[in-house]
């Protein structure tokens, strides 16, 4: 917003599209204003089904109106709409924005609680990882398999991804794991 903003100016009724294109290749800022006023909501919804973060689908909207700004130029209405233009550059800079090392690790580094939470949030309960016993469950594995675990089914690694993040022998990763395992189901029955 903070971008868009800085362009305040008093924002016409309408624009065609070709106008409104012609104008922005001309740099005009209050073309802008109207590109934002009129799209911000639909490029947003674009956005938002993909990533499902209201804080990084708004970085992600900022970023495609800068996108739009600079890249102006590369749109050739031959090939279509404006609008799909805008869409595409959206959906996009979302994709790319899921698949960054940035979302990827941040999504890794949520602790057991917090998937839980979330699973009782959705289903309007609460209970905590204490309550269903998954808490007393993994204090009872030894750190080393405790680690593994957590990592594991709780933040997303993949066995490869910790041998190679904590440089611990991919054989031993899945040894302790299948140990963990092995002890839980063994509290459990």
């Amino acid at each position: 917003d903070t971008f868009i903003r800085i362009f305040i100016s008093p924002t016409p009724t309408h624009i065609e599209e070709s106008e409104l294109v012609l104008r922005l290749r001309n740099r005009d800022k209050s073309a802008l204003s109207y590109l934002y006023d009129k799209y911000n909501a639909a490029l947003y919804g674009v956005a938002s089904r993909i990533i499902k973060n209201d804080d990084i689908t708004d970085e992600v909207l900022q970023d495609v109106f800068v996108k739009i700004w600079n890249k102006i130029d590369k749109y050739d209405a031959s090939k279509g709409r404006f609008f799909t233009w805008m869409m595409n550059l959206t959906r996009n800079a979302a994709i790319d924005k899921l698949r960054s090392k940035e979302i990827s690790r941040s999504s890794k580094t949520d602790s057991i609680d917090d998937y839980v939470y979330t699973f009782d949030r959705e289903n309007s309960t609460e209970m905590s990882t204490d309550a269903i016993g998954v808490k007393t469950l993994m204090d009872s594995l030894v750190e080393d398999q405790k680690f593994i675990l957590q990592k594991i089914y709780f933040e997303g690694f993949t066995h490869a991804e910790i041998a190679e993040e904590y440089d611990i022998p991919l054989g031993t990763v899945k040894s302790r794991l299948r140990s963990a395992l092995n002890h839980m189901r063994k509290r459990v029955a």
